[in-house]
């Protein structure tokens, strides 16, 4: 009867220290309407004809953790979208991208609704790095700015070629 009394309440006190972990990373859903806050590139795209408008990308999570990221960008005269695979390995919030040519992580900030995808890889056979801040709405937030902002520093990039893009529900011809 000891026994049985001892093991009910081992498995009541398992039970709730559970509950009170929350969920785990593997849990965490990513899928949905993201926008852009800022971006960052390691090198400097803050002058010339660079498009500083953004438009939501959507993300949908796929069975087994991977996550297909469809971003839209304007180019002068058109509009275009891209699909990105992003493959899980077996490190949370971490994949891998263009046939393992890139690695995207996922960094979670202390502000709700608030993530960095940080980027790095080779394009054109030159390394490259690139972060942006989303979130689930489109409102500024300066905390989480501010989150973006250490993160940068962090990373080693110039503070200064932080773009914060012209928010757009969507990409219309008309606006060049």
């Amino acid at each position: 009867m000891k026994s049985l009394l001892l093991t009910v309440l081992l498995l009541g006190l398992v039970a709730v220290l559970k509950a009170q972990e929350g969920p785990s990373d593997d849990q965490e859903d990513f899928s949905g309407i993201w926008y852009t806050k800022a971006t960052v590139c390691d090198r400097n795209l803050t002058g010339g004809n660079i498009p500083k408008r953004t438009f939501p990308m959507t993300v949908t999570a796929l069975e087994g953790g991977d996550l297909q990221v469809w971003i839209t960008y304007w180019v002068p005269g058109a509009c275009e979208v891209i699909f990105v695979h992003l493959e899980r390995t077996s490190e949370p919030r971490k994949y891998t991208a263009l046939n393992g040519k890139s690695t995207v992580y996922i960094q979670k900030i202390p502000v709700k609704g608030h993530y960095v995808f940080f980027c790095v890889g080779r394009r054109h056979r030159k390394p490259y790095c690139k972060a942006k801040l989303v979130g689930r709405d489109p409102e500024e937030n300066p905390e989480a700015m501010e989150e973006f902002k250490k993160f940068v520093k962090s990373k080693g990039f110039r503070e200064e070629y932080i773009i914060v893009p012209e928010q757009r529900d969507q990409c219309v011809l008309d606006d060049e």
